[in-house]
């Protein structure tokens, strides 16, 4: 994606089409009207916006993603990881948990991606 950072809206946008994909762009329309308040005409516009980005695609009516959300947002936290800490991780969970103790829970699930990661 061309400019990775998506703002409050657009995040809410985009979360309604990664939920309810693939869809109509008129089932988008109505949606957007329900859940955002938006016009028919303000839904396009966004729409285009976040095609041209490369984020999803508009193709015969259909509006699909290009991009999973999960893949979406793994490259920004990636992104923020480098921008922020000079792209070191171990920096980053150091900041993160300086003003917040980590449950036993998260120790475990952190515990297993660090295990995971040296299996390959």
């Amino acid at each position: 994606m061309e400019d990775g950072k998506l703002g409050a809206i657009e995040s809410r946008f985009a979360d309604l089409i990664w939920a309810n994909a693939p869809l109509s762009s008129g089932e988008l329309v109505r949606l957007c009207q329900e859940e955002l308040g938006w016009k028919k005409s303000t839904t396009y516009t966004v729409l285009k916006k976040l095609c041209t980005r490369g984020l999803f695609q508009n193709e015969k009516g259909m509006v699909t993603p290009l991009l999973s959300r999960e893949d979406y947002y793994a490259a920004q936290s990636r992104r923020f990881v480098e921008e922020a800490f000079q792209g070191s991780l171990p920096a980053f969970v150091a900041a993160f948990t300086s003003r917040r103790k980590l449950s036993e829970e998260e120790v475990h699930q952190l515990q297993a991606l660090i295990d995971r990661s040296r299996e390959g």
